[in-house]
């Protein structure tokens, strides 16, 4: 029998809530070590457990083990033995094994430094809320929840916990990143008043009709389905859920904005200061559903004047007929070759490739999404093209950023500090998509003042009983 066999059979079942209630009890402070609290120390590598194995989540840890920088202390899924779970699972045949991330602190929470939530979005917060509450570091696939309190929670809880944490929008440690904040401090990029922002791939949820829950299968003898389901309410188990499939789903996904818009307006939000919008109209949205995402959609999200920089409108358009208006001069699209393919397959050619507008006093600027830089568009981009400043060079890619930031070396570069209000506008855009509406939001009060059902759901779902210790970390 190997370790990791060793482990499964020996671990024991742990009631549920019973760990997150003994940390509330005896207070969270109690489970820090001080070389946690300060970071994994510089020399060694940094112990890493990994919770969601499969699909995206073998992507990310492949990624973070290339970089020499961790070792991967254990291995956490839901749905552990499953074929898209087997790839991790060869790779590091004695690494412990667990379905449940409670049961995993539980066991092994004195050997882990810091934790991987590559799991669909509606679980990335009590991994994370947990995992920062034990002064863990956490790498969160984007984006960062499912509810804008919950990403109010979790910035807390980075700022609470000092610890290092990043979310996965990984163009955020490439070119895009270190030019378009060159050219904002050099004055190119500057009065920016619109984007527009697109992806017009193909979808999981394009062509589905529903009207209702999907009906109930046999729970697959791999998956425990209760933990999959965390704090969401209850659904009978269905294979369309399961497997990427839940990013079609209101109450587990956050449909192509959520998916794309923290790879495609990541830098501009950041870097133009926009925070939060004050607006959010459903222009168009085609097939609207209770349940699932639309089959198109145009989203209006408006931000107001910061300090001396005008309000920016930026327009949303995705659907793989909704293509955005765009400039007569534009010429070819801007594509990053390095774009990780979507779970559905391949970006589709036939249609505009994901990206972006910028309009400033000045130029036309035309990008694609993650690491791809921007052009000027037209005569004037010809004219700059001698006076533009040096791209500085990425000391680290996105993986070894948020790994040197455990060790005290770098800074996260898309801390939930940075993240948080990005996501927090993207959640509002879904709750503008749930009730097809206008919004008013104020950014002081924190409210949705025009709708009384939109602005209950800036809270979420209530979570399941066993589950409400999480929104108490």
């Amino acid at each position: 029998m190997n370790s990791s066999q060793e482990t499964r059979q020996s671990t024991p079942f742990i009631p549920r809530r019973s760990f997150v209630k003994g940390a509330l009890t005896a207070g969270t402070a109690a489970f820090f070590t001080p070389r946690l609290a300060f970071g994994a120390s510089p020399g060694q590598k940094v112990k890493l457990a990994c919770c969601g194995i499969g699909n995206r989540g073998a992507e990310i840890i492949k990624e973070l083990h290339k970089t020499g920088l961790a070792e991967i202390v254990a291995l956490c899924d839901t749905d552990m033995g499953a074929p898209h779970t087997a790839g991790i699972l060869k790779m590091f045949p004695d690494v412990p094994r667990f379905q449940d991330f409670r049961q995993m602190f539980d066991k092994m929470g004195k050997d882990i430094e810091a934790v991987t939530a590559g799991t669909p979005d509606f679980a990335h917060f009590p991994i994370a809320m947990l995992a920062m509450s034990l002064g863990k570091h956490v790498y969160s696939e984007k984006p960062m929840g499912q509810s804008f309190r919950e990403i109010q929670l979790m910035m807390d809880a980075e700022k609470k916990y000092k610890v290092a944490a990043q979310m996965g929008n990984q163009g955020h440690s490439e070119a895009n990143y270190f030019q378009f904040k060159a050219w904002v401090d050099r004055g190119i990029i500057k009065d920016v008043t619109k984007i527009t922002a697109f992806m017009n791939s193909k979808r999981r949820w394009h062509g589905m009709t529903v009207s209702d829950y999907l009906t109930k299968q046999e729970i697959p003898d791999t998956l425990d389905w209760d933990t999959w389901l965390g704090a969401a309410k209850f659904h009978e188990y269905n294979k369309g859920y399961i497997n990427g499939e839940w990013r079609s789903w209101y109450d587990f996904g956050n449909g192509a904005l959520g998916d794309w818009g923290a790879h495609i307006f990541d830098t501009a939000h950041e870097f133009l200061k926009l925070g939060l919008p004050t607006e959010v109209e459903a222009v168009m949205l085609e097939g609207h559903n209770s349940f699932i995402f639309p089959q198109a959609s145009t989203l209006a999200f408006r931000f107001p004047a910061r300090g001396a920089m005008p309000p920016v409108e930026l327009t949303w358009y995705d659907g793989q007929n909704n293509l955005p208006p765009l400039p007569a001069d534009m010429g070819d699209s801007v594509v990053d070759p390095n774009i990780p393919p979507p779970s559905t397959g391949s970006i589709d050619t036939k249609v505009r490739p994901p990206g972006k507008i910028i309009y400033s006093k000045d130029h036309i600027f035309k990008g694609g999404s993650h690491g791809s830089t921007l052009e000027i568009i037209g005569e004037k981009g010809k004219d700059m093209k001698s006076k533009l400043p040096d791209i500085p060079k990425s000391p680290s890619n996105h993986y070894g950023n948020f790994l040197l930031a455990c060790q005290g070396r770098e800074t996260c570069r898309s801390s939930f500090a940075v993240a948080g209000p990005l996501c927090q506008a993207m959640a509002i855009g879904v709750i503008a998509q749930r009730v097809n509406s206008k919004l008013e939001f104020d950014p002081e009060t924190r409210q949705i003042t025009n709708h009384k059902l939109a602005n209950q759901l800036l809270a979420g779902t209530p979570p399941r009983k066993e589950w409400e210790e999480f929104f108490k970390l």
